[in-house]
């Protein structure tokens, strides 16, 4: 069993890979570029979008965002782009894994906004007004 897990993972992470190589190829259509980048960015982001230490929604973020995304964006691309991104994706596992800055701006960027709609929403309950 933990060599079919392995397996999987493998594969999926050579998925991700492709993606990132199939987002700058200009065969892909527009819009599938736009949600490869949303997905590309999540998925090597440095920073979970919810961290692993909130139990049971931490590895949500692990085990069903990210995995889904990744569907999605394969399905959006044409198959003769994903057959030679799966091609470079194999030459860049063996050198090492790419880390996305704009994958942890991207998550940095959603917990300020989340942060500060709570603090707006505590600030109207406990003062009985608005703020502006």
């Amino acid at each position: 069993m933990l060599i079919t897990l392995k397996t999987r993972a493998r594969a999926l992470k050579r998925e991700a890979y492709a993606l990132s190589i199939a987002m700058r190829d200009p065969r892909a259509p527009w819009h599938a570029r736009a949600v490869l980048a949303l997905v590309v960015a999540h998925t090597f982001s440095p920073i979970d979008l919810i961290p692993d230490f909130i139990p049971v929604l931490g590895y949500l973020d692990d085990l069903i965002i990210t995995p889904l995304g990744i569907l999605l964006a394969i399905k959006l691309i044409p198959p003769a782009v994903m057959a030679d991104a799966r091609r470079q994706a194999e030459a860049l596992m063996q050198q090492g894994k790419p880390v996305s800055r704009a994958g942890a701006v991207m998550v940095i960027g959603v917990w300020i906004i989340a942060i500060g709609v709570i603090g707006w929403i505590l600030w109207v309950t406990f003062t009985g007004r608005p703020s502006f």
